[in-house]
């Protein structure tokens, strides 16, 4: 049950030595650069990664991982989310009776404001109702299910709403163990606005609105 970590990086130095150490007892870690200028790609081949380049764009540096890595589990993972401990023995369970399903951690924030917990909570309630987790959840798959339904597309975003609707409500399982996500992008925006934010850019893809379009409301 090898398994196999994809982190695509943009800028993301000040997030990395946390979230690779989380990871620490993965088979296999590809950190996939998307043109950093802070030293990034560096950084990670100091930690230990093996570092691989790509065009900006997480769909499409995903992708490039996912190709590059050899393990047969893969565990896609944003370079600001770290799992808590106990994360790989979780993940050795579902592995071991779930090779047709695809699983996600628990949303957490790096936060004690109170609006962090309020907001972890929808999250829990929308990846229950509608099977739509956020990217800061993770993605742990089987390299079968995720050649099947196509993989990751090559967007600057919603790449993962994308992936899980492929995936389908059936073969997506919630695992126990946090993904601790940075808050930084919701204080720096304000938690109501960068929240309702997601909110319209979830609703602009599910209605077909250009890419480009979501990208501007989204703030890229």
């Amino acid at each position: 049950m090898s398994l196999s970590v994809v982190i695509p990086v943009l800028n993301g130095a000040s997030d990395l030595p946390l979230t690779l150490a989380s990871v620490a007892e993965a088979d296999e870690i590809v950190v996939v650069d998307g043109g950093s200028t802070d030293g990034s790609a560096a950084l990670a081949e100091t930690l230990g990664a093996t570092v691989i380049t790509s065009p900006r764009g997480r769909g499409e540096q995903l992708r490039r991982g996912a190709a590059a890595v050899k393990g047969p589990w893969l565990l896609f993972l944003h370079a600001d989310t770290r799992l808590e401990p106990g994360w790989r023995a979780a993940a050795e369970a579902f592995m071991a009776q779930h090779a047709g399903r695809a699983a996600v951690f628990r949303f957490a924030l790096d936060d004690t404001d109170w609006r962090a917990r309020w907001l972890e909570a929808a999250v829990a309630a929308r990846t229950r109702a509608f099977a739509l987790p956020y990217g800061d959840q993770g993605l742990l798959i089987h390299r079968e299910l995720y050649d099947a339904v196509g993989g990751f597309a090559a967007l600057p975003l919603m790449e993962d709403v994308d992936l899980v609707r492929r995936i389908g409500r059936r073969r997506l399982v919630a695992l126990p163990v946090k993904a601790v996500t940075s808050s930084r992008r919701w204080r720096a925006d304000g938690w109501l606005r960068r929240s309702a934010r997601n909110l319209l850019c979830l609703l602009m893809f599910r209605l077909g609105a250009p890419i480009e379009r979501i990208a501007r409301v989204y703030g890229r």
